[in-house]
């Protein structure tokens, strides 16, 4: 006799307000991995990483979302571009690199609430140097990021 085996499973979304039992696994339906729990870190642990996807803004202001962490944004605009930092998105360790493609620069944008430090010029609001230059936005805490790379 055979038997199907199924786990709990929600999107990222769903994960990330979710605190599953400790030891509890379920199946990120977005990512399509295994999370493992330990009854008190909402949305868990994924156990793989996944390959990050690749998005692209043509826009001159961009706010980060939740389905940017650990993937690649790409600026397009000939015109300055603003990337905005949410506050209450994202949780310690998620990484977001952004790779300016095109002549408009990069200036980075505290959210209400949020704290950003780096080696810019100016610390909170740094800008990505030049076109085909990169910066990744590390979330250090709650609401708290560094931004490392190519920046002034």
């Amino acid at each position: 006799m055979s038997f199907a085996y199924q786990r709990r499973r929600g999107t990222t979304s769903a994960h990330t307000s979710f605190t599953g039992l400790a030891g509890e696994l379920t199946v990120d339906t977005t990512k399509n991995t295994v999370v493992v729990h330990d009854g008190s870190t909402a949305g868990g642990y994924p156990l793989s990483k996944q390959r990050p996807t690749l998005a692209t803004t043509s826009g001159t202001t961009y706010t980060l979302a939740l389905t940017d962490a650990n993937n690649v944004l790409t600026t397009t605009s000939a015109s300055a571009t603003t990337v905005t930092v949410p506050p209450s998105v994202f949780s310690a360790g998620d990484i977001i690199t952004v790779v300016q493609q095109a002549a408009g620069q990069v200036t980075f944008s505290q959210g209400s609430g949020v704290t950003i430090v780096s080696t810019g010029a100016t610390t909170s609001a740094p800008k990505i140097r030049v076109a085909y230059a990169a910066a990744q936005i590390i979330c250090t805490a709650s609401n708290t990021f560094t931004i490392v790379g190519d920046i002034v």
